[in-house]
């Protein structure tokens, strides 16, 4: 199966321009709200329409602009799982599931398949409920077997588990492993969630203001994002401008620092980035490392996060220190995110006010160019 999309649609100040191809496999859509994830879905699925493009799904074309094609919903037979499942309140479970089912399949199949997809998801001894006589997450799962049990030729998820607690997606996360394993084709998977999209996505794209910024395999996000908007959310807590000034260094005018890098600063770098957990605590001067002074701290279970200020800052370029009366923001912005864990209980965990020094490993630094 295949996918092939290169659209464009205008909202006022908004547009949504897009182009990627996608095979058997799970495609994940990696951004912020009301950066086009849902509508991109949205667009293929024929809910909304595209100024212009083109939207082929397995040798179809669902829609062209130039060839004025622009099938009907119910003629892509898509499925599109929006976040509140949309089940019809007024038929059972079992009428729930059969709702997609094509008018030409027999009534022994459609029984056949309705049979095998309860069993599939769970739901043996519900078919003849109706949803409000489910909890969330038997809807949830209701709302899926509905889905394969169309036969459609594309998957398609718009963040299934934003309505559930964390106790709840784990189990349910199983639920849509079954519902991948079944299905063979393209699925195409919104999330806002790095880790969710990490478990079910084979390729990750990052998209930022209806655009996709970069796209590759799940594991590339995190370990080579090639973005400022790859980098947090890849969940980087530190991502800041950063100036050439070196073959392997840069300066960074909102921490006032020059930075060393292990590999070459790549031509065009933009931003660096730094997790949190890769911070370390250092004896005292040395390569790339820092005094700081501890202005806020904030616990976990398992963690300590820390905000830490730079206390030599460099002259020239360096952007005025703000103050936390200023702007939130730009404090924030200022601050190096550090990460401590308190399993370890050798090391006295750091308070506000203390000073100290830490330092940047320059192996575990990012250098993006977009």
């Amino acid at each position: 199966m295949s996918l092939s999309v290169a659209i464009r649609k205008s909202y006022g100040s908004f547009t949504l321009d897009v182009a990627f191809e996608a095979g058997d496999e799970t495609l994940g859509f990696l951004g912020a709200s009301g950066c086009g994830k849902s509508l991109t879905l949205r667009c293929i699925a024929g809910i909304e329409t595209p100024d212009e493009g083109r939207i082929v799904v397995n040798d179809r074309v669902f829609f062209d602009s130039e060839a004025r094609i622009n099938l009907t919903p119910q003629q892509r037979k898509t499925a599109l799982l929006f976040q509140n499942y949309m089940l019809f309140p007024n038929l059972t479970v079992a009428e729930n599931i059969g709702a997609g089912i094509g008018r030409e399949v027999g009534r022994d199949e459609r029984a056949r398949i309705i049979s095998e997809e309860l069993a599939r998801f769970g739901l043996r001894g519900f078919g003849q409920r109706y949803p409000s006589q489910l909890s969330g997450g038997q809807q949830q799962r209701v709302a899926l077997a509905r889905m394969l049990a169309a036969r459609p030729g594309i998957l398609m998820l718009d963040e299934p588990f934003s309505a559930l607690d964390a106790h709840l997606k784990g189990v349910l996360e199983q639920s849509l492993v079954s519902l991948f394993e079944a299905y063979g084709g393209t699925i195409l998977y919104v999330s806002h969630d790095i880790d969710e999209a990490l478990r079910f996505c084979d390729r990750i794209a990052v998209v930022e203001a209806g655009r996709i910024m970069e796209m590759g395999p799940a594991d590339g996000l995190v370990n080579r994002p090639q973005s400022v908007a790859g980098l947090k959310l890849s969940g980087c807590k530190n991502a800041t401008p950063a100036v050439l000034a070196g073959e392997h260094a840069v300066f960074l005018p909102r921490w006032g620092i020059t930075v060393g890098t292990a590999a070459p600063v790549p031509e065009g770098a933009i931003c660096l980035g730094v997790r949190a957990f890769a911070v370390e605590r250092a004896e005292g001067p040395g390569e790339n490392c820092y005094r700081v002074r501890v202005d806020r701290t904030s616990d976990s279970r398992f963690e300590r996060t820390v905000l830490l200020g730079f206390l030599d800052r460099e002259a020239g370029n360096a952007e005025r220190p703000a103050a936390f009366d200023d702007n939130e923001m730009s404090y924030l912005h200022q601050h190096l995110f550090w990460r401590v864990s308190k399993r370890e209980g050798t090391v006295p965990l750091p308070e506000v006010g203390e000073e100290l020094w830490v330092r940047i490993p320059p192996d575990k630094v990012y250098l993006v160019t977009r």
